[in-house]
């Protein structure tokens, strides 16, 4: 039984993954990074992740996707049809491909990769109160910095987003 939900939740990952990558529709997209957030999100509860599940959900899908999604309103994106593929667009996806297939070859023959000596000391993030106190003490600036970006960020969007009727007139 958890072989089969573990295919399950690998096959809706790789499929709104994808979906995310091919759909022309920007509102699309974003909902097919939603439910490959969501798929992820299984696949850590699978792995008695927990936390990390439930922070991918709050976070991520909650946070960002929505963020998103409000910037794809904000700014009226429509889906077009894409140009002719220039040299450089299918040289760079030739290689792309030929290192995919390279890699899967190579993990393919080698057979499984070397899994490291388990130790018993505890992980970081086993214990949520472990994980708390890292968080809070030596982790607070970056998270801070990292927190102050996106708001920067999302105000930055806000900014080039607004028409001036004003502006137009002169241009």
């Amino acid at each position: 039984m958890a072989n089969l939900i573990f295919t399950f939740f690998v096959l809706l990952t790789v499929l709104c993954a994808a979906g995310v990558v091919f759909n022309r529709n920007a509102v699309n997209g974003a909902m097919c990074l939603l439910l490959c957030l969501a798929g992820v999100s299984g696949l850590f509860v699978q792995l008695h992740a927990y936390l990390l599940a439930f922070l991918l959900i709050l976070v991520y899908a909650g946070a960002v996707v929505a963020l998103f999604l409000f910037i794809i309103m904000l700014l009226d994106v429509q889906g077009q049809r894409a140009g002719k593929a220039r040299k450089l667009t299918v040289v760079s996806a030739v290689v792309a491909a030929g290192l995919l297939f390279s890699g899967v070859l190579q993990i393919a023959t080698r057979g499984k990769l070397a899994t490291p000596p388990v130790a018993d000391t505890p992980a970081l993030g086993s214990s949520l109160k472990l994980y708390a106190y890292h968080l809070f003490t030596v982790y607070l600036l970056p998270v801070q910095v990292i927190g102050f970006l996106l708001l920067i960020a999302m105000l930055g969007v806000i900014v080039l987003s607004k028409r001036f009727e004003g502006l137009e007139d002169h241009a």
